[in-house]
């Protein structure tokens, strides 16, 4: 037997492969891995791209049925209703109004500037109503009244061929009287304003007469008495004021007399500017 050397000829140490002793194969090992990798990573995409797929008809579902036609998916987008067919909104709109302007009030003295207009019945009665008259502390009764329309008739001096020349178609007159003074207060009525005015510029002298009875004597015909005129739209009016007895002139120191002939004045514009307010007022609430 031939004895045994290390150096050569001993057994050989590997896999216990018959055919050679060959190592692991690597580069199979990670094209596998890599393909497994690639599969994996497919995989991963198809996935997600599906859920989208799924999300997006579930969204699309909702939208149809939401506009009440299960059957809308199904239609080409070339069969859509166009803009103008679609139904626009119905709702009521809110009322509007036009804006508008409310008419200028009504000028009272327009109602009694005119015949035409001041159509509101006219007396003594009208224009001095009651039995007295109270101007603050004072009070005066009321005497006599009258009215005609022969102007010149109830006027002293130059005054009547002022108002007849201005045709007057009417002079009321009433008396007042507080303790021994007395005043006549004569409204001429004439057709215009113009008219009146035009009296009222063209008086210098001359009086309406005054006007006694019920229970005022007779006053200022031979003596000397305060005397005034003024005009308010159609209407001239003029005051003669005096002492009821004695026989005595009215001087500037005589208080009384001008008070009472004031107080007389300043009612008489109250009223005419009255008349044309109340009917200012009537035909503005009357329908149009």
């Amino acid at each position: 037997m031939r004895p045994m050397s290390f150096g050569q000829g001993g057994p050989q140490w590997g896999s216990g492969d018959s055919g050679g002793s060959q190592g692991p194969d690597w580069a199979a090992l990670a094209e596998a891995s890599e393909a497994r990798q690639r599969r994996r990573r497919w995989l991963m995409i198809g996935g997600g791209a599906l859920a989208t797929v799924a999300v997006g008809s579930a969204v699309a579902f909702a939208i149809v049925s939401a506009n009440g036609n299960s059957t809308a998916s199904n239609k080409p987008a070339d069969q859509l209703p166009t803009t103008a067919d679609i139904p626009s909104d119905t709702a009521p709109a809110d009322p509007t109004f036009a804006e508008t302007t409310p008419p200028p009030p009504l000028d009272p003295k327009d109602f009694i500037s005119s015949a035409k207009k001041d159509k509101a019945p006219l007396s003594a009665d009208t224009l001095f109503p009651g039995t007295k008259l109270t101007v603050g502390d004072r009070v005066y009764k009321k005497g006599a009244t009258s009215s005609t329309k022969s102007c010149s008739s109830a006027t002293q001096g130059a005054l009547g061929g002022v108002l007849t020349g201005n045709d007057c178609t009417r002079l009321i007159r009433a008396t007042y009287a507080k303790d021994g003074v007395a005043v006549t207060v004569g409204v001429a009525v004439f057709d215009t304003e113009a008219q009146a005015t035009k009296a009222k510029n063209q008086y210098t002298k001359g009086t309406v007469t005054s006007l006694s009875g019920s229970g005022v004597p007779a006053f200022c015909r031979t003596t000397i008495c305060r005397s005034t005129t003024n005009s308010y739209g159609r209407y001239a009016y003029f005051t003669t004021a005096g002492f009821t007895s004695g026989g005595r002139d009215v001087t500037t120191k005589d208080r009384a007399v001008f008070t009472t002939s004031d107080d007389l004045a300043e009612f008489t514009f109250r009223q005419i500017t009255r008349r044309g307010e109340a009917q200012a007022s009537a035909a503005a609430e009357a329908p149009q």
